[in-house]
């Protein structure tokens, strides 16, 4: 499995200049920042590998933080890119080792931030290749279809598979969540598989509406 798309070109659709934490949303309904940028979310369970694939979108070593314990992170972390737009980093969901009283402060904050953001453009939920899709990410599919919110799906820790395993496991996810395979990114934050389609999924999302001012490498003159 190979990137295809903007990364075949040699263009970079997603040069990040300036990289700002704006902070993070511990409660519902409780501080944010004030911004009119686009968003763009990410959300997935606690134990996917987000933060490393963030890191590796991003190409920061610690834009998100690493965690070796899942599902530590309380908060929903804002991130203004390029002031063109934000990316938004949900705490994971799911985690079995978590309290389930924790695990119930972050469903309303999670969903408190999907029902009140109008510039959200879009969400990419990160589900683990090795893993069958559960019925948390179920649920989070059916809460942004009823909302209407555009998904994307990130399939996760591909470098554990061959091609034609790989191509067959990202077929039988996206056949379990009745997916369109447009919607369906595979991914590898070790070896970057699928970053360049990732960026340029993600910088359709912000173009929805205007420009973002966003250049490629091409136009920045980096390598």
């Amino acid at each position: 499995m190979t990137d295809s798309g903007a990364g075949a070109t040699g263009a970079d659709p997603l040069v990040v200049k300036e990289l700002e934490f704006l902070g993070g949303m511990a409660s519902a309904g409780g501080w944010r920042p004030a911004s009119t940028l686009p968003e763009v979310a990410f959300a997935g369970r606690s134990n996917v590998g987000k933060s490393s694939l963030l890191n590796a979108l991003l190409r920061r070593r610690a834009a998100a933080r690493v965690s070796k314990t899942p599902g530590r992170t309380r908060e929903i972390n804002f991130f203004r890119i390029n002031d063109a737009f934000v990316l938004v980093d949900l705490p994971g969901y799911g985690y079995a080792r978590i309290a389930k009283e924790r695990r119930a402060e972050w469903r309303p904050l999670i969903e408190g931030y999907l029902s009140q953001s109008p510039n959200l453009r879009g969400l990419v939920l990160l589900l683990d290749a090795r893993r069958e899709p559960t019925d948390d990410d179920r649920a989070m599919l059916d809460f942004l279809a009823e909302r209407e919110t555009p998904v994307l799906v990130a399939i996760t820790k591909m470098d554990k598979f061959g091609n034609d395993a790989g191509r067959e496991r990202v077929q039988a996810i996206a056949a379990a969540l009745d997916l369109d395979t447009d919607q369906v990114v595979p991914v590898s934050a070790r070896t970057g598989l699928g970053r360049d389609d990732l960026a340029s999924a993600v910088m359709e999302l912000v173009l929805t509406r205007g420009d973002s001012g966003l250049g490629t490498r091409e136009e920045t003159g980096e390598s």
